[in-house]
């Protein structure tokens, strides 16, 4: 049998090309012409969970298969230790959000990057996970150029159906080092006439269900889950605090 050998050009461009088709989506009705102008869809906000389960690799089962709601995964997961493995690549679309809104973000599957931290929900977050979630914040913000303030709860978004991160969550010790956002002392009270409930709205709120969103305001700036479900002046003046800092 005649042996026929291609040239390394051809056989690198053939093999080039098989590379691209297993990636690229493209129509069959259509002739291909690639243009360099483009860029990956990119997250502008990320979301933190609590597992709510037992153990890191519980979490990890999971997040690879499903839950009695059905598939979920998120991009990563923080071990109690501080170990984080990756679960979904930073340029996709993974499944941990589910339905809600943030602000004017209403998919925000699409828009952001999702960790979960493995705690029951009934725990205080350990220390070094703590440090570890702040060393892959750093990362993420740093590398995929998202804002820092841009850091929510999972209740924040979808407060009628979550409750994540729990009340021990510490929202202080991360705006401390950089992530999220916390009231300031030195701002004061908020004035005469600040109106909480279109402070809680500009913030990033929605308002559809105005016990659960504050219970969820509640959970992540004070800390309580058992305050009544209406906004007294201390909640005023965190809102008023937090409003001065995204101008």
């Amino acid at each position: 049998m005649r042996r026929f050998r291609l040239p390394l050009v051809l056989l690198a461009t053939a093999l080039l090309a098989g590379c691209a088709t297993s990636t690229d989506i493209r129509s069959p009705l259509a002739t291909w012409v690639p243009s360099p102008n483009h860029n990956v869809r990119s997250p502008v906000i990320i979301v933190l969970h609590h597992t709510d389960q037992d153990n890191v690799q519980q979490s990890l089962h999971t997040l690879r298969t499903a839950n009695s709601g059905g598939r979920v995964s998120s991009h990563y997961l923080v071990g109690s230790d501080g170990h984080i493995y990756q679960l979904v690549a930073d340029n996709l679309r993974a499944w941990h959000a589910g339905g809600g809104r943030w602000g004017s973000i209403t998919d925000l599957n699409s828009a952001s990057i999702g960790i979960e931290i493995d705690n029951d929900g009934n725990s205080r977050f350990a220390p070094d996970q703590i440090a570890a979630l702040i060393r892959l914040l750093t990362d993420l913000c740093t590398r995929l150029d998202i804002p820092r303030s841009q850091i929510i709860a999972h209740a924040d978004l979808a407060p009628a159906r979550k409750q994540d991160p729990s009340r021990y969550f510490p929202w202080q010790q991360l705006a401390e080092a950089g992530f999220g956002m916390w009231p300031r002392a030195s701002d004061g009270p908020a004035p005469e006439g600040f109106d909480p409930w279109l402070g809680l709205q500009a913030f990033g709120y929605a308002l559809d269900d105005r016990a659960a969103t504050v219970g969820a305001f509640h959970r992540r700036f004070r800390g309580r889950d058992d305050l009544p479900a209406t906004l007294d002046a201390e909640d005023a003046r965190i809102l008023h605090s937090l409003l001065l800092q995204t101008r």
